[in-house]
């Protein structure tokens, strides 16, 4: 590889739109600060509701991305020839302009948004005076008691009266068993687990068909996730209309996730499903491909027993039943309010490992009599809708790999994978970077922070683009993996497998970028002014890395459930009645501001809706004291309710600048144990 065959572009063409009393360089920045201008006033003028807003904005994008791939195309890759340059040009390129496909697929998306609530407050209650009748399904497999209690109790709390809530355990537990007895709710067991999950509720639907009086409709819970008391008569509203055979609602997670969790940011930083589901799923809703998520979804007992149940093809049951009804004309829509929430995977193997089974199903699909080039009845949008998602599984992680490993091509081996003045990249690929970021942020405020979204991605980019891969090529044979919940998480645990990689190339990374600049036998200068490009993208891939081994050292989790609202309780005790600030409440334990009582002093704690649970001082605070709850078995359903059914939407919705510097300061100073 000499100079002479393969060097930086001597002049850019970011002179496109000139600015004469500019330098080139100051040219191009110009350009981006218009888009960065032009991003700001974006808020005050759009609305995100309006669909000409949006396909305005998204508009704009895809033609700046679409300038971006001319560029790129035309003026930054290698000449043709059997040469390493020209395969690490090329296959950079490649894996881009997939991952942009994907992109622009997504752009197309997001030009619409469909917002159901007012048509549910419309038709609510059109059935009359006879409530439909409801068969809520929980299946479950290894869940511990404390998980399944709260999803037992908060189904058994709905509002709507019509409804039997039936247990389906795939692990033929007596135990359980007992337990529903004595909670009143239909317990049922299998003689084997054939279909996994998609088995284990068709063999409760067969069930059902036998009844005296089957259901109207069938409402499906994961064993982790609890309704809210509206979940039923909520959803229910919508199938007024008779072609909608199925109706999903958003996932919410009581907990951090691992990423949020380990890098000290649960409060500041939304974790990674709200942007699909509180802002694709309702574009995907307006163009008519709403994707069934599972749990937390209520579909027509008529429409599946005409498919025979929910399709076991694939180990993402849930998507491919979208498919078949739609295959059959059903109508598939989404209601776009917190109306259950359930538990997020809490260790980072598990959080992996149920993304990798996300995306192994995916591919199963698309090779599946449901796939896009199938001979079937799907709609055109509907073959669109799945293979946006294989776009999205099988480009964005590998890209990601591919964004840390190629610089080190240059750093070691001199390899110039893309040929770009320091203007043009500027011009081009940072005009549309800026204005997809701000109108993403118009659309979607606080979703998106490059090197946590990026830290995101990278964390799970190895086995699930192996996952992508394998499926594509091998889509039968695969196992259900469980996503387990719960267990022991009082401990620090280091990750070093996964951890693993990302040292390596963090290593290479810093080692190549020291080398670079202090020993000229590396990096040679032939990049040109290009080499700021690498500088900068290498030094944007230590920080990512940085995140993403952080993220593999997993701290330890307790129970917090921090009240909504500040909230008050009466503290009765000898001889002594005070009103006190109630600062955090789980089922053990509550932390009360107000008068210091000697450590322990018992009495008596009034709560709303709850009553009066016994009380023992553990701790004396600052402000206050920490207390001991024993709750009658009464008062700790009423707890339960209390945290998991009611209320609004846990967590929060979008990021906060002040609070995740804060929650990283404080991680990356060690001091943010939990």
């Amino acid at each position: 590889m000499t100079p002479a065959r393969w060097t930086g572009c001597a002049t850019g063409s970011a002179d496109m739109f000139p600015f004469p009393h500019l330098t080139e360089l100051g040219s191009s920045w110009t350009h981006v600060l218009l888009a960065l201008g032009a991003g700001l006033i974006l808020p005050s003028v759009v609305d995100p509701t309006n669909n000409r807003h949006r396909a305005a904005l998204m508009g704009i994008s895809f033609l700046l991305a679409l300038r971006y791939v001319w560029w790129r195309g035309t003026e930054t890759l290698a000449p043709a020839g059997w040469t390493i340059d020209m395969l690490a040009s090329w296959s950079l390129f490649a894996l881009e302009m997939l991952a942009l496909i994907g992109s622009i697929s997504a752009f197309t998306i997001m030009s619409r948004i469909r917002l159901r609530s007012e048509e549910a407050d419309a038709h609510e209650a059109w059935w009359g005076e006879q409530e439909p009748r409801v068969a809520i399904l929980i299946a479950t497999y290894n869940e511990e008691l404390e998980i399944l209690e709260r999803t037992i109790v908060g189904a058994r709390s709905l509002r709507h009266r019509n409804k039997e809530v039936l247990v389906l355990d795939d692990s033929r537990r007596d135990w359980l068993r007992d337990y529903c007895a004595e909670q009143g709710v239909r317990y049922m067991r299998r003689p084997d687990n054939k279909g996994s999950k998609a088995g284990n509720i068709n063999h409760c639907l067969d069930r059902l068909a036998e009844d005296p009086v089957p259901p109207d409709f069938v409402a499906v819970l994961d064993a982790d996730f609890v309704p809210h008391r509206g979940f039923i008569s909520r959803s229910l509203a919508l199938f007024h209309d008779p072609k909608v055979a199925l109706v999903q609602t958003p996932q919410h997670f009581f907990n951090a996730d691992p990423i949020q969790h380990n890098l000290g940011i649960s409060r500041s930083y939304p974790d990674e499903q709200r942007f699909f589901f509180d802002y694709m799923q309702p574009s995907r809703d307006a163009w008519g491909i709403a994707i069934c998520c599972g749990t937390s979804s209520i579909c027509r007992w008529s429409a599946l027993r005409e498919m025979g149940g929910f399709p076991t093809e694939s180990v993402t049951e849930d998507f491919l039943l979208t498919l078949a009804l739609q295959e059959r004309g059903w109508k598939t829509v989404y209601l776009a309010e917190p109306l259950t929430e359930g538990l997020a995977p809490e260790g980072l193997k598990e959080y992996v490992t149920q993304r990798a089974r996300w995306c192994l199903g995916l591919m199963q699909i698309a090779r599946s009599k449901y796939g896009p080039l199938a001979k079937n009845n799907l709609r055109l949008r509907d073959r669109w809708s799945v293979i946006d998602s294989v776009f999205f599984w099988m480009t964005s992680f590998p890209f990601r790999v591919a964004v840390v490993v190629y610089p080190l091509l240059y750093w070691f081996f001199n390899v110039i994978v893309v040929n770009a003045t320091l203007t043009d990249v500027i011009s081009y690929f940072g005009v549309y970077f800026v204005w997809s970021f701000m109108a993403q942020r118009t659309l979607m405020p606080g979703m998106f922070v490059p090197v946590l979204h990026d830290t995101s991605q990278l964390i799970g980019a190895l086995p699930i683009s192996r996952a992508a891969f394998t499926g594509l090529f091998r889509p039968k044979g695969h196992p259900f993996s469980v996503t387990a919940k719960g267990g022991d998480r009082t401990k620090v645990i280091v990750q070093w497998e996964m951890m693993a990689p990302f040292l390596v190339l963090l290593i290479l990374t810093l080692l190549g970028l020291t080398l670079g600049i202090f020993v000229d036998r590396f990096a040679f200068n032939d990049a040109g002014d290009g080499k700021w490009v690498v500088i900068f993208w290498t030094i944007y891939n230590v920080f990512v890395l940085l995140m993403t081994i952080l993220a593999c050292v997993e701290l330890p989790r307790r129970e917090r459930h921090i009240a909504d609202l500040p909230d008050r309780g009466i503290l009765v005790t000898d001889g002594d009645i005070r009103r006190q600030w109630i600062s955090s409440l789980t089922m053990e334990e509550a932390r009360l501001r107000g008068k210091i009582y000697p450590i322990g002093t018992t009495g008596l704690l009034r709560l709303r809706d709850v009553g009066d649970v016994p009380v023992e001082v553990i701790a004396q605070t600052v402000d206050g004291n920490r207390v001991r709850l024993t709750p009658t078995p009464q008062q700790r359903e009423a707890l339960l309710v209390r945290f998991y059914a009611e209320g609004a939407a846990p967590g929060t919705g979008r990021a906060q600048l002040a609070g995740l510097l804060a929650g990283l300061g404080r991680r990356l100073s060690f001091s943010d144990r939990r």
